[in-house]
């Protein structure tokens, strides 16, 4: 049983992982979006680049099946709550096992 509490909890870092990169991603999207910074500061670029290349995997199917909405992009949003709903649905498994 401990085990399943010790995996539960890597799986929750994880995920406060991935929100954590999705909302960062989000802000620096709209700081550029709205020429708060500009997309020549080679930093903020590079550091925009990674968390992409590292989310669009994830993303990227989400937007396949999400209907087209302009220029909001909801996928983050969907990927968030599908990572809280895993966590719930975790949870309670790991309870109905003890």
């Amino acid at each position: 049983m401990q085990a399943l509490l010790t995996l539960y909890q890597i799986v929750d870092v994880l995920v406060g992982v991935l929100v954590m990169l999705i909302i960062i991603q989000f802000v620096i999207g709209l700081l550029f979006a709205f020429n708060v910074v500009s997309p020549t500061n080679q930093f903020l670029m590079a550091f925009y680049t990674s968390i992409n290349s590292l989310l669009d995997p994830l993303l990227r199917p989400i937007r396949k099946v999400m209907p087209d909405t302009g220029t909001i992009d909801f996928s983050p949003l969907v990927l968030i709550l599908g990572l809280q709903i895993l966590l719930i649905v975790l949870d309670g498994v790991i309870r109905s096992a003890i």
